[in-house]
């Protein structure tokens, strides 16, 4: 006796939908772009159905994808480096002293890097009494400036790669960019043991430009702090630090060198990451009047 097999239909496991749920769909049709979907996303993070940080993430993955190397590279000027021209008594002190996992190796020019250093590989300087750092070095990656960080993310998964120096159009060296530099774009500050404040001062006065008045702030600055330093009267219910405060004013968290004023106050954006702004730039202009 032959046996008869039933077919499952794809649409047989699709739930049925009621008439409403149907007529819902037609009057509010999916998202048709970002800024619907990030809207829908912030309507559900309001409704708990997502958490903020989440959301914060889901941000984070967006602005990788507008963002490309020169936005988020550490600046030629402040690389830290080591030149193999000279003897490794000089340069290790720096080694020790900045902690990092990786250095650019130069030599004898900081536009011609030979290599990347890892530190760990230094500690065959000390088992070894014959030791050669350009033995030591790995294989320098190069990038463009414009190249986005999405692609830059799958390159360095690819190749199991975590720095890159990023060049010019002129080929020159104009900063190097990690892959903790990307992913802390997505997911907000990868601290370690070896991280600090830069400044314990959330508040720098800087040197006046013309009439106005300027400084460097951290964005987690108490919002009354911010008021007493600059006599302000800024206050949300929404808010408790300028960084939270300034976020809440533009309705979303601003991007790194987002430009804008509030009142008498101009606003740059030194650094921020998807989940809060870091460090601002604010000068305070003088009050024009207009005669009555």
């Amino acid at each position: 006796m032959q046996e008869h097999s039933s077919k499952v239909r794809p649409s047989d496991l699709k739930p049925h939908r009621s008439l409403f749920e149907r007529l819902t769909a037609l009057i509010s049709p999916e998202p048709e772009n970002r800024a619907e979907l990030l809207e829908v996303l912030h309507d559900a993070q309001e409704r708990n159905l997502i958490d903020a940080d989440a959301l914060a993430m889901i941000e984070g993955v967006f602005q990788v994808s507008d963002l490309c190397a020169r936005d988020i590279m550490v600046p030629r000027a402040q690389m830290d480096v080591i030149d193999i021209s000279n003897p490794i008594q000089e340069w290790m002190p720096e080694v020790l002293e900045t902690a990092h996992s990786r250095f650019p190796a130069v030599d004898g020019d900081r536009d011609k890097v030979v290599g990347i250093l890892l530190a760990k590989d230094l500690l065959r300087y000390y088992a070894s009494d014959a030791f050669d750092v350009r033995d030591m070095l790995r294989p320098v990656i190069y990038i463009p400036e414009s190249k986005r960080l999405n692609i830059l993310l799958r390159d360095f998964r690819a190749n199991r790669n975590h720095i890159a120096m990023v060049v010019d159009e002129y080929g020159g060296v104009s900063g190097l960019i990690t892959i903790e530099d990307v992913l802390e774009q997505i997911v907000g500050d990868i601290e370690d043991e070896y991280d600090f404040e830069e400044e314990e001062d959330n508040i720098l006065a800087l040197e006046s430009k013309g009439n106005g008045k300027r400084w460097r702030i951290k964005g987690l600055t108490d919002l009354e702090q911010f008021n007493n330093t600059l006599n302000t009267t800024l206050g949300s219910e929404q808010a408790e630090t300028i960084g939270a405060y300034v976020a809440d004013y533009m309705g979303h968290v601003p991007h790194m060198g987002d430009e804008f004023s509030i009142g008498n106050l101009y606003f740059e954006v030194l650094r921020a990451d998807a989940r809060e702004v870091q460090m601002l730039l604010v000068e305070q202009r003088p009050v024009v009047r207009s005669d009555d």
